[in-house]
């Protein structure tokens, strides 16, 4: 069970989205909030999102502004631009995004509508679980049933469940499944801003960037980034799991150190060896990196990035060669199987990675791994087979001397866990 932090004081924790409080309805969430007409923000709106700063919250942390602009230039006057809010939560290690669509449905769609509006969009679309559509349905309900502001619009919102797979969230793979119901990736070849949803210009966000546009619309720009820092201004919710007491969705000050965030969810720093940071797709950090900060600055030199905010700490007692093999072996099974890479790549790096785990970890396996990168990375039709490249790299980085022990045939973390036991 995924606990909700939303605590009064605390050096990394600022509580801005959840603010409404748990399961909110209308009337808290105008309560906490304000009224507010997402309609009348209009192209406006792309400016201000400029000024504020704000980065994708999905993953690859695009300029939300650059997105909404290239979506409107490449619709010009006669092509009317489609969006979509993306809650699909494939990822194991995330829960923020379903977090947010049950607690706060209503601040998501403030910014779905204010996006909507700025850009002009034809059709408006949001994918997500479903549970969490059914909080969508429910939001939707109340603010027709009380004729709040956007509420026609709202109704004119689709809702599409998303598939429970690791691929379902990837933006191609959204549209496919909005526009053909699989959700497939496709070759990127063509940004989805210029020819997206059935070949019309299209702007995909996730849900918790939307749900920061719909504070940025409300507060401004200059409110956003009074928490943060200048590189990364604003907050973020944090999903922190692994060896920590129990998974937990925090919302925190934008560049925040690793180590706090990881104390805030009650993570032992002594007895930690690691955090995965990014997710699946993203790349281990070592222990004595604990201040690094969670920003695309911060992380740059780890070759991670804060990614859909996702925080794995890995205690001392685990071992992290086993730990990335069962990573790799889950990614090589939920590849979409649509090219080479990952048919044939992934696979390879998993049956390589479960035989290190093993205790074959010579210099043959280790340089396999390698050389599979190489022909891995960069290669595939969407980026699945580089993201577990990524990780795959990483820990050969980080976990250098555990290499070195299962060549030997032993793992001093299994002797720990049997000393403890």
């Amino acid at each position: 069970m995924t606990i909700v932090e939303t605590p009064v004081a605390a050096s990394v924790t600022v509580t801005r989205l959840l603010a409404a409080g748990p399961h909110a309805g209308l009337a808290a969430h105008l309560a906490a909030f304000g009224a507010f007409d997402p309609t009348r923000v209009g192209p406006a709106l792309v400016r201000e999102l400029e000024r504020s700063g704000l980065t994708g919250r999905g993953g690859a942390g695009f300029p939300a502004w650059r997105k909404q602009a290239a979506t409107v230039d490449a619709a010009g006057r006669t092509r009317r631009p489609v969006l979509i809010a993306n809650g699909a939560q494939g990822e194991p290690a995330s829960s923020k995004d379903s977090v947010l669509l049950r607690n706060a449905p209503q601040l998501v769609l403030d910014g779905v509508l204010a996006a909507a509006a700025a850009i002009g969009a034809h059709r408006v679309y949001l994918y997500a679980g479903a549970d969490e559509l059914a909080a969508v349905a429910t939001a939707i309900d109340e603010r027709t049933a009380a004729g709040a502001a956007g509420a026609k619009d709202a109704a004119r919102i689709t809702l599409v469940e998303a598939a429970d797979t690791f691929v379902s969230g990837e933006a191609s793979a959204v549209v496919g499944a909005i526009e053909r119901g699989t959700p497939l990736p496709r070759d990127h070849a063509k940004r989805l801003s210029t020819s997206g949803l059935n070949g019309r210009p299209t702007l995909l966000h996730n849900v918790e960037t939307l749900a920061q546009v719909g504070l940025i619309a409300r507060f401004g720009a200059d409110w956003f980034r009074s928490v943060g820092t200048p590189e990364d201004p604003g907050t973020r919710l944090v999903t922190i799991s692994g060896d920590v007491p129990a998974t937990r969705v925090l919302e925190v000050a934008g560049g925040s150190r690793l180590g706090d965030v990881l104390q805030q969810a009650g993570c032992d720093l002594g007895a930690t060896q690691a955090v995965l940071v990014g997710g699946y797709h993203g790349a281990w950090v070592g222990a004595g990196e604990m201040d690094a900060r969670l920003s695309r600055e911060g992380l740059a030199p780890f070759g991670a990035s804060p990614g859909a905010g996702i925080l794995v700490a890995l205690s001392s007692r685990r071992c992290g060669l086993a730990a990335t093999a069962q990573i790799v072996d889950y990614l090589a099974g939920q590849s979409a199987g649509q090219c080479g890479p990952c048919m044939f790549g992934l696979p390879a790096m998993a049956a390589t990675w479960d035989d290190i785990a093993n205790g074959a970890a010579d210099a043959t396996r280790r340089a396999r791994l390698t050389r599979l990168a190489e022909a891995v990375d960069g290669r595939g039709a969407c980026a699945h087979p580089d993201g577990t490249v990524r990780l795959s790299r990483s820990a050969l980085r980080v976990f250098r001397a555990d290499l070195e022990q299962h060549a030997h045939g032993r793992c001093h973390h299994a002797r720990r866990a049997e000393a403890r036991a």
